[in-house]
């Protein structure tokens, strides 16, 4: 979600002059779009304000003005208090405010320091400016497209529906506007996302609300568009429409992200999941039903308050039951504001570290043999860009494992077929099929 708020703002800044830079030293302007979901995160941006405040000193010294600007949830959730806390902030703009940052800036610029983490009546969808086309293709062939926003489901542990709102969606025909636009200008592959995607309910056609299962079918027959992805979904919202897409549709990829947070029953129902371990197996069973070659990553948070050694256990557990092909873990992070920040048995630091280690070596052998199965099967493979070796391309699997194949640089944006030879730790490396192998891993 980040980096697509990130590219929209760089195009709303580009019809005021604005164009990226690839060094900050350069910059007039430096926008930090953060993240609140963990403490460690949010603690980053005012380290990274520091080191930024050097250079907006070194750049007065010249007589050049830098405008520093904190942006997204980070932002959203302390406003004011960013101002307080680093003097050399000009302004803030919460997560859904990032359209009016051509005016902000112009205050800024005049001495003003501006907060602006106001929910907005407007739709910024609705003002954006569109990127550019040379935008576009710098970004490469893949793209996210923010399709849903906010989330309603109030996890005890979780600060989106504080910093992105109450669940909303775009309607059917903008999206698709927007991924022709990004076809035109050579994308191959869209990820659509959300932070609560398959809740999506955006207006159709007809007026009426669209399921991610309709919307699926109609980016489906975009011309251009090979592959198609939505992260993140929530286990309550996969309904037979979801499934049917999975079943039906060749462009969407067998690769589904789909927290679950826990094992145990005790934690999800004091997380507010409000989905149980057996929910969750059904889901997965019947995603497989409708896909016999689906693969699956989640989320888990380990040290919830109140986890015991029983609960943990029953995580590791249904790691093991549904092997996963990769999966995000995290210690629990107290987030203020939340209902868990103030439950008063907190796991102690030095369990939840021995927990998550524990946990991340099961899913880690999980990964590794996921990865193993590839050796010496033909996949089809979307090459994206030049790899560190001359001759060498840098694609992604079905199930978006990075792989690595000795070809020539014109097949950048096409599927091919690629035999794996080799399974390295981070990536799978191949030859084109009806090419000798070419064995392009060692040292890399």
């Amino acid at each position: 979600m980040n980096v697509y708020d990130s590219h929209r703002m760089a195009d709303t800044l580009a019809p005021e002059g604005f164009t990226e830079t690839a060094t900050p030293e350069d910059a007039d302007l430096v926008i930090l779009n953060t993240c609140h979901i963990r403490e460690k995160a949010a603690e980053k941006v005012y380290s990274e304000i520091g080191r930024i405040r050097e250079l907006k000193e070194a750049a007065a010294r010249d007589g050049r003005q830098m405008i520093i600007a904190v942006a997204g949830c980070v932002a959203q959730a302390e406003g004011k208090e960013i101002i307080r806390r680093a003097g050399a902030v000009d302004l803030v703009v919460g997560s859904q405010n990032y359209h009016r940052l051509p005016q902000m800036i112009a205050r800024a610029r005049l001495g003003e320091r501006v907060v602006d983490t106001e929910f907005p009546v407007e739709d910024k969808f609705e003002i954006l400016a569109a990127p550019e086309q040379s935008a576009i293709a710098r970004r490469g062939i893949s793209a996210f497209v923010t399709v849903q926003e906010g989330c309603d489901k109030f996890c005890t542990f979780c600060v989106v529906p504080y910093t992105r709102g109450a669940e909303v969606s775009r309607p059917v025909e903008k999206i698709v506007d927007e991924v022709e636009r990004l076809a035109q200008a050579g994308v191959r592959e869209v990820t659509l996302i959300g932070q609560n995607v398959n809740a999506y309910h955006g207006a159709g056609p007809d007026g009426r609300p669209a399921t991610l299962g309709n919307l699926l079918r109609r980016l489906a027959q975009v011309s251009g568009i090979f592959r198609l992805r939505y992260t993140t979904s929530h286990p309550r919202d996969v309904d037979n429409d979801l499934l049917a897409a999975h079943a039906e549709l060749p462009a969407l990829m067998p690769y589904v992200h789909l927290p679950v947070q826990s094992g145990s029953d005790r934690i999800l129902s004091a997380m507010n999941r409000r989905h149980t371990r057996r929910d969750y197996l059904n889901v997965i069973a019947r995603l497989r039903s409708a896909r016999a070659d689906l693969a699956f990553t989640s989320d888990f948070i380990v040290g919830f308050p109140g986890e015991t050694e029983t609960d943990f256990q029953a995580t590791l557990t249904l790691v093991e039951e549904i092997g996963f092909a990769g999966a995000f873990s995290f210690m629990y992070s107290a987030r203020p504001g939340t209902p868990a920040a103030e439950m008063t048995d907190q796991v102690p630091p030095e369990e939840k570290s021995e927990r998550l280690q524990r946990l991340q070596a099961v899913i880690s052998r999980h990964q590794r043999n996921f990865n193993a199965g590839f050796a010496g099967r033909t996949i089809d493979v979307l090459l994206e860009k030049p790899g560190r070796l001359a001759g060498q391309l840098v694609g992604r699997s079905p199930y978006l494992q990075a792989v690595q194949v000795m070809a020539p640089k014109k097949l950048i944006g096409s599927i091919e077929r690629v035999t794996v030879i080799e399974v390295g730790s981070n990536s799978l490396f191949g030859s084109l099929e009806n090419q000798a192998p070419v064995l392009a891993a060692a040292g890399v």
